[in-house]
């Protein structure tokens, strides 16, 4: 018999959905078991800490991304305290908080920067890095980067 011929999938997309299945499979354990004291009506961005939380999320993020040489180069021309609000808006506009993100596009945003997947994953490590040592927990962690991870494809277009 003879099989039609498969398309492989752009590292691209493996990385994308790979990023799906980690979010979707490290959530599900926190499905299962839903404290007594969580509402089923509580938001994500509730569930995340509210703007305190959020807010040094995005400190400790931008520290480590300081810290790694691969990096902060992308940063070099950025001013930092508008990119810093700018991003504590859009974590707090995606987790459904009172907050509207207002910023470019994420296409625009990352235009020409020649990021790559190693780049992009380790933003991501360290975004759940930040969120894991301001004690968040591990469902609300994942539904975060879950609902960013569709960013992947706009952040990564104009590279």
């Amino acid at each position: 018999m003879i099989y039609p011929r498969t398309r492989k999938h752009s590292p691209t997309r493996r990385c994308l959905i790979a990023l799906t299945f980690i979010a979707v499979a490290f959530s599900l354990p926190g499905c299962a078991y839903q404290s007594a004291t969580q509402s089923t009506n509580t938001t994500l961005y509730e569930r995340l800490g509210g703007k305190t939380t959020i807010d040094a999320v995005v400190e400790n993020l931008l520290y480590r991304i300081a810290d790694d040489p691969e990096v902060v180069v992308f940063f070099a021309n950025t001013n930092i305290d508008l990119f810093a609000e700018s991003l504590a808006s859009q974590l707090c506009d995606v987790s459904d908080g009172p907050c509207r993100y207002e910023g470019p596009p994420m296409d625009r945003a990352h235009q020409h920067m020649g990021l790559t997947d190693v780049h992009f994953n380790r933003v991501v490590e360290y975004l759940d890095a930040a969120m894991q040592a301001e004690d968040i927990p591990l469902g609300a962690r994942n539904e975060l980067l879950g609902r960013l991870a569709p960013m992947y494809t706009d952040i990564m277009r104009l590279q």
